[in-house]
């Protein structure tokens, strides 16, 4: 898959713009282009580079106009399986949406974790609430609905799906997606550098964590 003539530029203010793609795998894509061209000096000074679900963000430009003539001209490379960092989140499989969402894949809730752990996730942007990312990866069939009635508390680390992706609560909060597990992860720290764990780029697997792994990390 290559981006060829379905990128387009619109002006954001006098010094922003805001590239839509065709798909989501396409704004990834772009994305990683991006993230390329602005590391390899290829890309004019840019203060942010902000990805969304089809969309991305380029603030703080000198020269919107002429930056937005070359963008739609791209031929961008599909995003490379093995790009970015990966992190590896240990994941109790508890949630109280677990046996809805394994009677939806049409199997026992205990193939979920194998499942969920054989897939790898990317970050493909972050949003609704600080250290919040949106994952994909998750095989067409592995869509699921959001519930039909938010909860409104969720708890911090809740593992949960919606849609086409998977996501990890950072703190407590409404929300209507189904959940599978639990983490300890911390997703959200002010007093680290960075303070949020998932950033757009990075790559994300769950491993199950059964009472004798959560022994062996105390």
């Amino acid at each position: 898959m290559s981006t060829t003539g379905t990128l387009r530029a619109l002006p954001v203010g006098e010094h922003a713009l805001l590239i839509e793609a065709g798909s989501a795998e396409e704004a990834e894509a772009l994305h990683a282009e991006l993230l390329r061209r602005r590391a390899a000096e290829e890309l004019p000074a840019v203060r942010e580079i902000v990805p969304a679900a089809r969309t991305v963000l380029l603030d703080g430009l000198a020269d919107p106009p002429a930056l937005a003539a070359q963008v739609t001209g791209w031929s961008v490379p599909p995003l490379a399986p093995s790009a970015g960092a990966e992190i590896t989140v240990p994941v109790r499989y508890d949630g109280p949406d677990l046996a809805e969402v394994a009677a939806l894949w049409g199997v026992p809730a205990a193939e979920v974790p194998r499942l969920v752990g054989g897939i790898s996730f990317r970050v493909a942007f972050c949003g609704f609430a600080p250290g919040f990312g949106y994952l994909t990866g998750l095989p067409e069939g592995f869509h699921v609905p959001r519930r039909a009635t938010p909860r409104t508390s969720v708890p911090a680390g809740s593992v949960a799906l919606a849609g086409e992706y998977a996501g990890v609560y950072p703190r407590s909060s409404p929300g209507g997606w189904q959940l599978i597990g639990s983490t300890d992860v911390v997703l959200w720290d002010p007093a680290r550098e960075p303070a949020a764990l998932f950033s757009p780029g990075t790559r994300v697997r769950f491993t199950e964590l059964t009472p004798t792994t959560a022994e062996v990390g105390r």
